[in-house]
């Protein structure tokens, strides 16, 4: 199966890819990054590449920067994936993985818990609404033109090489740097939420799973099932450190608005596709920490 990763050198990518070689797939386009808000630049690039499947990571990812610049997350995500929806058509594509975010759940209540794909989407953030509105394209794409698109709701996912834009990275870098100093403070944003944390590498496998097998025009959480609050995560790291951290709360990691708890239920993904998650998140984050310690 010849395969394009839109987004292949970010940090899905490189995992995502490694893994579907391992699968027998070839990889193609990985070596030409395109601007997915260039229409005929995703165009040129679908045609020269001809994949059989795409899947379509690229995006504007980080929730906390979506506030500042909601215009351009908004083209990035939204009329990024219309151009490559449209360019998966011309070219004869098969088959398009949307990666979608559980972000776009957005205002979720306790009784809403676990989260379904029944749930309605209350997206709160600007990078939430932006994930809907490609989600809404994506309907569009397989309703009304035919294009056999699987849509992914993926809750936050860890790994090794994690922008220190994410938490458990951002946490993680800052505790390899105070082991160099011989201690220091962590800054960190609020503690308090809980999220469903899955291993990128079971992340990966389910989504090559549900590009052969999840039903075109539907979503599927990517979860692990489970919440755990940041302030465990946070805990789990420092007390992985060699020396003595204390955290500090920053202001500016601070987000408008914060859902409380974000927990997934995986039924459908796991009855679609048999997957399970494999990688304990003690073992993800101690890897996260010692990649920060390789990489000063």
């Amino acid at each position: 199966m010849k395969a394009l990763i839109t987004g292949a050198g970010g940090f899905v990518g490189p995992y995502l890819t490694a893994h579907l070689e391992s699968c027998g797939d070839e990889v193609v386009g990985t070596d030409v990054e395109v601007d997915v808000t260039d229409g005929e630049g995703v165009r040129a690039a679908f045609l020269a590449a001809r994949p059989d499947v795409v899947y379509h990571l690229a995006a504007a990812s980080h929730v906390g920067t979506s506030w500042s610049a909601p215009i351009d997350v908004l083209r990035v995500n939204a009329e990024g994936s219309l151009n490559v929806f449209l360019a998966a058509l011309e070219s004869g594509v098969e088959r398009v993985l949307l990666i979608g975010s559980a972000e776009q759940y957005g205002h979720i209540t306790p009784e809403l818990l676990p989260v379904r794909e029944t749930t309605p989407l209350q997206p709160v953030s600007p990078y939430g609404a932006s994930k809907a509105a490609a989600e809404m394209l994506a309907s569009h794409a397989f309703h009304g033109r035919g294009l056999p698109v699987v849509c992914v709701r993926a809750f936050n996912h860890l790994g090794p090489g994690q922008s220190e834009a994410l938490v458990a990275s951002s946490i993680a870098k800052q505790v390899a740097a105070a082991e160099r100093a011989g201690g220091g403070v962590i800054l960190t944003g609020d503690l308090s939420p809980r999220r469903d944390f899955t291993d990128v590498r079971d992340v990966v496998r389910a989504y090559r799973l549900l590009l052969e097998r999840g039903a075109p025009g539907e979503a599927y959480n990517v979860c692990s099932g489970t919440d755990v609050a940041i302030q465990e995560v946070a805990d789990h790291l420092a007390a992985a450190a060699s020396v003595d951290v204390r955290f500090e709360l920053d202001p500016e990691r601070l987000r408008p608005v914060d859902v409380p708890v974000v927990r997934g239920d995986n039924t459908k993904l796991r009855a679609a596709t048999g997957w399970t998650p494999e990688i304990p998140l003690e073992k993800t984050l101690a890897e996260i920490l010692d990649w920060w310690r390789q990489h000063p």
